[in-house]
């Protein structure tokens, strides 16, 4: 991550992956395919990822349970904005260090 890139439009890119990922699980939800692994967009601040990652859609919706957690890649953190609070197969979640007006609905 370059040093110069602003912790605000990082934390914008993690936010519209977030959205992405709110589509999917719409989706997701309306084919019956709780159960099932869906892949979603890594919610990570590498403005360059589009790493896949694999959650059901209920460990999906426990992520966006808190306004300010985001599921990511293994090893996809940003320690200026964020902090690991759980690590699962496949997919750790982040806590990330949110200004109120960026967070947005949960």
């Amino acid at each position: 991550m370059a040093a110069d890139e602003d912790p605000a439009r990082r934390i914008e890119n993690e936010l519209l992956f977030r959205r992405v990922n709110d589509e999917i699980e719409v989706v997701a939800h309306s084919r019956a395919a709780d159960a099932a692994s869906v892949v979603f967009l890594c919610e990570c601040s590498r403005l360059e990822c589009s790493t896949g990652i694999e959650l059901t859609p209920d460990e999906y919706r426990a992520v966006r349970a808190h306004r300010a957690h985001f599921a990511v890649s293994p090893g996809h953190v940003d320690p200026e904005i964020e902090q690991v609070v759980e690590q699962h197969q496949g997919f750790w979640v982040l806590e990330k260090n949110l200004p109120d007006d960026l967070r947005g609905p949960a």
